[in-house]
């Protein structure tokens, strides 16, 4: 763009003072031509840089998901062909399922095992509750006979001792004496019936733990038991499901499955350090580097363009996104040590501009890596942005040349 500029003030120079010679060429006028576009290309640039900065570093960043099996097994497939867009919840490849298959059987067989043993546990606990509520009524009814026995008694006891007085005096009847006390009788072995049987049934209720019969307690304890034990069994079938359906690795997003060396037949593991493949997701960010001091005027929502070394001669369309402000220099690490400022000044670290490409380029594929050039266009100087649109045009094209000789 400089170039371009002296070629045009050249032009005009050779007009005026060659040309029509409107004014004389001398050493005073040879001098100021040559000033005037040291000094009006100095501050040109130098306002351009400030109300439009431009970066040599735009890259294109996305995401990268190292695929990693959650279990171990021989792969059986691996339908995804390598850099080739898939879809989120493809499958990638899949792990021979028989011995988690298995498991999971035997997980369930288990589970069904312990949920039997915990309705006979509470099918008892039933029964001994029955139980303890019909001891309750015998009680009941066993007091009730003792108290109701105990007045008949004590009013046949008075009456036999009437009936010994006045048969005593003579005016009494010794067949109605001998009745009394064969009632008598009977009312007191009824009582020592009604009293044993009080007794009894007392007897069984007595053992009690924590307010409640033993049988109960007994009975409630063993369906806590089988209550855990089935929760840990269901828990233990819901670990050989997760495990069963791990076998099957899906695409985590739409993307592209890359450094693919997975082959049906090989053995994989739950290794961080060993992924089975690598997947970059479609996703992306554009991301513009920019010194410290040129970001000044700079706010989210301004014009930018970029361009690419894969798409030479055309210029992406965006707007600045956001700016990140931090970078690693302004990081202090925790190490219980003073920091260590060094005797050489550190190089003032950039500060990265994250770009969004407007709709119209919005689906256009950019490969992870791709780097440019781009430009921010601010809300100062509208009148020289296309002096830095022109330079950015100039260099894009450029880039259709392949500068090699081999």
């Amino acid at each position: 763009m400089e170039a371009l500029l002296l070629g045009i003030y050249a032009f005009f120079v050779w007009l005026i003072f060659i040309k029509f010679k409107w004014l004389p060429w001398n050493t005073g006028t040879q001098v100021t031509v040559v000033i005037i576009p040291i000094v009006a290309l100095t501050a040109l640039v130098l306002t351009l840089n400030v109300v439009a900065p431009s970066s040599s570093d735009v890259r294109v960043i996305k995401y990268v998901v190292q695929v990693i099996p959650q279990v171990r097994g021989r792969v059986l497939e691996v339908p995804v062909e390598p850099n080739r867009l898939v879809q989120k919840g493809e499958l990638l490849f899949r792990i021979d399922p028989a011995q988690y298959q298995i498991e999971l059987d035997a997980a369930k067989a288990k589970l069904a095992a312990d949920e039997a043993k915990l309705a006979q546990a509470s099918a008892a606990l039933v029964d001994a509750t029955a139980g303890a509520r019909q001891l309750q009524e015998q009680l009941k009814s066993a007091s009730g006979q003792v108290a109701a026995l105990r007045p008949k008694l004590e009013l046949a006891r008075l009456r036999v001792k009437q009936n010994r007085e006045l048969v005593a005096t003579g005016a009494g009847d010794r067949f109605a004496l001998e009745q009394a006390e064969a009632n008598l009788v009977e009312l007191e072995g009824q009582l020592a019936t009604a009293v044993a049987n009080e007794a009894q049934v007392t007897q069984k209720l007595s053992g009690q733990v924590n307010g409640e019969q033993a049988s109960v307690a007994a009975a409630r304890a063993q369906v806590a038991t089988a209550k855990a034990q089935v929760d840990l069994s269901r828990a233990d079938v819901a670990n050989a499901q997760w495990n069963l359906d791990q076998t099957a690795v899906y695409a985590p997003a739409n993307g592209y499955a890359v450094n693919v060396q997975l082959r049906a037949g090989s053995f994989v593991t739950a290794f961080p350090v060993a992924p089975a493949m690598s997947f970059v997701e479609e996703e992306y960010q554009v991301i513009a580097f920019y010194a410290q001091n040129e970001l000044r005027l700079v706010e989210p929502g301004n014009h930018a363009e970029f361009t690419l070394k894969t798409y030479p001669g055309r210029v992406i369309k965006a707007k600045v996104d956001s700016i990140v402000w931090a970078q690693g220099q302004g990081q202090v690490v925790q190490s219980g040590q003073l920091p260590t400022t060094g005797a050489i000044p550190i190089v003032p670290g950039r500060f990265p501009v994250k770009l969004e490409v407007e709709p119209r380029d919005k689906d256009l594929f950019l490969a992870a890596g791709a780097v440019g050039a781009g430009a921010i266009y601010t809300e100062r100087a509208h009148a020289i942005h296309i002096m830095r649109m022109v330079i950015l045009r100039i260099g894009t094209i450029t880039d259709i040349l392949v500068l090699k000789l081999h």
